[in-house]
């Protein structure tokens, strides 16, 4: 059953009359509004004059064919899903033109009623994506203020049909996705299209806040609650009230804070550390994780109850290395910016660098793309982006470089080396070690590289230092006297 809304419109464009009426019959039963074009250039005139969800074209025709369509549409930016039909044969030819042409899938003529309804049916599910995703970039408005937050692949259309989706509610979000994919912009993005956009957005990470603090930053605390606590101070509830509160990394946050935290979710009242008042509060609350949800859970790291209670609605962010053709179009957006706050005239980036971005794997993601090119921005200044503005690292993906499996130590080429008979810490400790090495020390990229949060990544480098110093004094204890 189609929806009940104004039915959808898609364009026939077919020299042949009787498989153009046979086209017509079959969309015109499937629920659907047609409009028909013998050939290209009708095509181009009906989309000048008409809106249209999807477009089902044959290849072979006089005066422009189907190729020269495709292209046509294309080089002006309309991104219309396209079902090709060819009656050729030519699978391979037609494969190509699904993947170079951005046509939406293909047919062997004559087109079957039970072979077309699918692929309309998901044409045209995209094309309400674009129009919801250019909708939002309209919302969002004035230039930067999107930042990293764009992309024309269906699963971030998917990301900002969900965001529109959500932002007029008040419900609990949970957005998940690996490390570097965006989540505090998406939490940003649906603060801002919501009522509560002119209300405080405030943004905790928890992993970055001690134990022993992180009751007092997120209830507060009243004057002498604790050493040092020298004045009344509202906690995050009480800054974000009316407004949206993040809590990013929230299956990094203590146990027995998560059972605080899942009563003031139910009861909207917070109470600050050596208090006695109860303080109602009206707060968004939208939750973040790059852990794998349903494994936090199973492992006893995230309550059950409180995921269940945070996850009234997820959005789940794809990996860049899953949508590379939003590679360019993120690049862009980001040199523009990069180059107005570093006054710079960056034109965008040369081939060859474009080329090895789209073979690199991103295990940073969209944050380590925005950190080299910032780099690159400020390295070039003007012109296009060239390979030697890159850091040096960088020209050698390193999820390309020759690397040995699971490994023992990290020999002086910087290559992992195996050596069977280790135990798994070891195992663990000598890729934690590789990592950072190749991070250039920088804790923030290698424990985006893990997987891990930065917290985590403390947390065990100091329980290796503290593994060596122990190793080390019994040496000493055991040598010469």
């Amino acid at each position: 059953m189609r929806s009940q809304s104004a039915p959808a419109r898609v364009l026939i464009v077919d020299d042949d009359d009787r498989e153009r009426d046979d086209l017509n019959t079959i969309v015109t039963e499937l629920g659907y509004t047609a409009e028909v074009a013998e050939n290209g250039e009708q095509a181009l005139e009906k989309l000048g004059s008409t809106e249209v969800d999807a477009i089902v074209t044959d290849l072979i025709m006089p005066r422009m064919d189907g190729f020269t369509l495709l292209r046509s549409l294309l080089d002006r930016g309309d991104l219309t899903p396209a079902i090709v039909l060819t009656g050729f044969g030519g699978i391979r030819e037609a494969v190509s033109i699904v993947h170079d042409l951005r046509a939406f899938w293909f047919l062997e003529k004559p087109a079957q009623r039970a072979a077309l309804d699918p692929l309309l049916e998901r044409a045209i599910a995209q094309k309400r994506l674009m129009v919801e995703a250019e909708n939002l970039k309209r919302q969002l408005g004035r230039e930067g203020q999107l930042e990293d937050l764009v992309g024309t692949s269906e699963p971030m259309q998917r990301v900002f049909s969900l965001i529109q989706q959500v932002a007029p509610t008040s419900t609990c979000v949970l957005i998940t996705g690996e490390s570097g994919t965006g989540k505090e912009r998406v939490a940003n993005a649906i603060h801002r299209l919501s009522p509560r956009a002119n209300a405080p957005f405030v943004a905790i990470n928890c992993a970055a806040v001690p134990e022993s603090i992180i009751e007092s930053e997120l209830f507060g605390h009243e004057k002498g609650a604790f050493t040092g606590a020298i004045r009344r101070q509202p906690g995050c509830f009480e800054q974000a009230n009316r407004g949206t509160l993040l809590l990013d990394e929230i299956a990094e946050m203590p146990l027995a804070m998560q059972a605080k935290l899942l009563r003031v979710l139910e009861d909207s009242k917070v109470r600050r550390l050596g208090g006695n008042e109860e303080i109602s509060v009206d707060v968004r609350v939208v939750a973040a994780t790059n852990r794998p949800i349903e494994m936090a859970v199973k492992n006893k790291v995230l309550r059950e109850d409180l995921y269940f209670r945070l996850n009234v609605f997820n959005i789940d962010l794809p990996p860049l290395r899953h949508r590379k053709q939003d590679i360019g179009p993120l690049a862009d957006a980001l040199i523009r910016l990069l180059n107005k706050r570093n006054d710079c005239r960056v034109t965008g980036l040369d081939p060859e660098v474009t080329a090895l971005f789209m073979n690199y794997s991103w295990p940073g993601n969209v944050r380590e793309l925005r950190n080299i090119l910032e780099r690159a921005v400020i390295v070039a200044r003007e012109g296009p982006v060239l390979l030697q503005h890159l850091p040096p690292s960088f020209h050698v993906p390193p999820a390309e470089a020759p690397i040995a499996a699971p490994v023992a130590k990290v020999d002086d080429s910087s290559h992992l080396v195996l050596e069977p008979g280790k135990r798994l810490p070891e195992v663990e400790e000598a890729y934690i070690r590789f990592t950072l090495k190749h991070a250039n020390n920088n804790r923030a990229r290698t424990a985006d590289i893990l997987g891990i949060s930065l917290r985590t990544l403390y947390k065990r480098l100091a329980e290796m230092a503290a593994a060596e110093k122990s190793a080390n004094s019994a040496v000493l204890a055991g040598g010469p006297k």
